[in-house]
């Protein structure tokens, strides 16, 4: 075959190809779909449970796991970091005491919630009808002051953190157990469920925020067992307050995803995993926790800004108290400090074992407990209490008895004061939604102008006051209902309307924001009881239905009023003094101490578990790309709360 032969044979099987080429793209053309392909979005893509690490941090307890865990990793939210300097001043954070103790009028404050607290156990009776006879503390100091220990097996004894090769830091149950004499500073990095920022050693931002990396990277990679360098395949849920400093969020934030290396993030309200977790739709979550006890009102996973509210006292408090009464009556444990570790464990232990409000429990009564201390010996004690028992936990309804002076007591919603790197952030949501209607019935309200456009408007938006003049024309109990309801939950006042009369924003609007200003700080002063917060709380949800729903679904979680007869003791106070109208409307209050039998104080972290595999969370992620990139808009952007 000559060269052209062969060349023209090449040129027909090309010609061949190029034909059946044709047809299969005619083939492919008929079946490829009008529509443009979809291109695949990462944020939909198949995630994997056991890729998700839930982290719950509290003030005195850090619960972290897993999404696929039963239970989290559950450990004192404590680190001891050793001296970098010899001869360095030794600093130990605070365990149950706090700033508002030593004042001069703490002991008369102390006196008086303690009669209040005695008058409230008289008043009630007990359930066979009769009232309970109140029991003295001389009654039982004169038997206790007369007990003397008893050694138990000295070869059982509790021994110090073995600190011989100096570690840099050390982590939970070690770091609490680190001999005082070492050379270690103790921090817990968060108080009353915000970062412990102090003027102290440690108390900086940046040492805070390093503190919280290597506890949880410690946990991680020795609790989890996930290496750190394998991260990047994992994503993160945090579990943060209703009630929240945006700036300390935002820098948590960006240290996991930044310093740690997890590949994504969800940031979502406690309150609302809280509902995940028991599995209602709707409820008053109560809070109660080792420093702080928080208020909020969720309706369908929404958490009702106007709803929040945050009590700066909790169960450390109840214990704190429930030492003093036991001095009272004589404690036989002489040596016990508040300022040792060891001996507030021990009084965290004796209150969770003895404490109760249950009111058939009357009369004096003998415990026995037991110390064991590193380089002594374990010894039984004989106590006698009486009233003590029922005393202390009563101290979350009447606080006065916590004998703090000074301080602020009552945290509120507040709108944020804005961020830098968020240009479109609250405030100009505020300021842009609805602009028209404002004008013209601010116009038409206050001015009694009929022009058109309303030239109260321009003035207004020239000095940023629109979004506050808004807040102000919206009580947040007024009931309203529809869109309206919707825009009230997202974009509501801060709070403090709820304490005012209607009617007000007819005056100067300088004039309101003063007396506004003076109200909340008035407010704010005041330390609620539980009960008292409850049904305020409720009260500021914006119709009488949503109400309605929150008085048949009040949910307790925390390990803070874990007492036995709470549930019963809180379902009563709230029914006494729950308003009228609503005793004929509500067919039944409910109060959940233990939904599906399971632990309070796991409750949230569950729910963060829950939320790990829901599909609508799916669009909730915000990638270490992503962040890089927009920083705190993300939060904005993909929080499923207004941030």
């Amino acid at each position: 075959m000559t060269q052209a032969e062969k060349e023209q044979d090449n040129g027909k099987e090309k010609e061949k190809e190029r034909d059946k080429e044709k047809e299969k793209e005619q083939q492919r053309g008929v079946k490829r779909p009008i529509a443009p392909p979809v291109i695949p979005d990462p944020l939909q893509e198949q995630i994997q449970s056991n890729f998700i690490v839930v982290i719950h941090p509290g003030s005195r307890t850090l619960r972290i796991g897993r999404a696929t865990d039963n239970l989290p990793v559950t450990l004192p939210h404590v680190i001891a970091r050793r001296h970098k300097q010899t001869g360095q001043p030794r600093y130990e954070d605070a365990w149950l005491l706090r700033d508002g103790l030593n004042k001069a009028e703490s002991n008369e404050q102390r006196q008086n919630g303690l009669k209040m607290v005695d008058q409230a156990i008289w008043s009630k009776k007990m359930s066979n009808g009769v009232r309970r006879t109140p029991v003295s503390a001389d009654q039982a100091r004169a038997y206790n002051c007369q007990i003397r220990p008893a050694v138990l097996d000295s070869s059982s004894r509790v021994k110090w953190t073995n600190t011989a090769h100096q570690p840099p830091h050390l982590v939970g149950e070690e770091a609490l157990y680190v001999n005082p004499s070492d050379c270690y500073n103790i921090h817990w990095p968060i108080v009353r469920g915000q970062l412990n920022v102090h003027a102290g050693t440690g108390g900086s931002l940046t040492a805070v925020l390093a503190d919280l990396e290597t506890i949880w990277s410690h946990v991680i990679q020795k609790q989890l067992e996930i290496p750190l360098k394998d991260l990047k395949y994992y994503r993160c849920i945090l579990l943060v307050p209703d009630i929240c400093n945006r700036q300390h969020i935002k820098e948590v934030v960006n240290m996991l995803l930044l310093n740690m290396g997890f590949s994504a993030i969800i940031v979502h309200q406690e309150s609302v995993c809280a509902t995940f977790g028991s599995g209602l739709s709707s409820a008053c979550v109560v809070d109660v926790g080792d420093q702080k006890s928080s208020l909020c009102c969720v309706e369908d996973g929404v958490s009702h800004r106007n709803s929040r509210l945050c009590l700066a006292y909790g169960g450390s408090d109840v214990t704190r108290t429930f030492f003093w009464l036991l001095q009272r009556a004589g404690f036989p444990y002489r040596d016990c400090q508040l300022s040792s570790r060891l001996n507030c464990q021990l009084l965290q232990h004796l209150k969770e074992t003895f404490c109760h409000l249950n009111q058939d429990i009357s009369g004096l009564q003998d415990h026995e407990f037991q110390t064991r201390l590193p380089e002594a010996p374990a010894l039984l004690y004989q106590v006698r209490l009486g009233d003590e028992k029922l005393q202390a936990p009563m101290g979350l309804f009447y606080p006065t008895t916590f004998g703090i002076v000074g301080q602020k007591m009552t945290s509120l919603q507040y709108r944020s004061q804005g961020d830098s790197e968020d240009p479109h952030d609250e405030h100009y949501l505020m300021t842009t939604q609805s602009k028209q209607d404002q004008s013209s019935k601010s116009g038409a309200d206050r001015k009694g102008m009929s022009r058109p456009g309303g030239g109260l408007d321009g003035e207004m938006s020239g000095q940023g006051g629109v979004g506050e003049l808004s807040d102000l024309s919206r009580g947040c109990g007024s009931g309203s209902a529809g869109g309206g309801m919707k825009v009230e939950m997202e974009f509501g006042p801060a709070q403090g309307e709820c304490l005012m009369g209607a009617g007000e924003v007819e005056e100067p609007l300088s004039a309101h924001l003063s007396r506004k200003t003076a109200i909340m700080s008035q407010f704010e002063s005041k330390a609620l009881g539980l009960d008292k917060a409850i049904l305020h709380s409720i009260d500021c949800c914006a119709s009488d239905e949503t109400k309605r729903k929150m008085y048949s679904s009040i949910l307790v979680v925390g390990g803070g009023l874990m007492f036995h007869g709470a549930q019963e003791f809180l379902l009563h106070r709230i029914i006494n003094k729950m308003p009228p109208s609503f005793r004929r409307l509500v067919d039944n209050v409910e109060v959940i101490t233990r939904p599906k039998d399971m632990n309070p104080r796991l409750i949230s972290w569950k729910g963060g578990a829950v939320l790990a595999c829901l599909d609508t969370t799916q669009e909730m992620w915000i990638h270490q790309r992503e962040w890089q990139r927009f920083g705190v808009r993300m939060l904005r952007e993909r929080a499923a709360f207004v941030w």
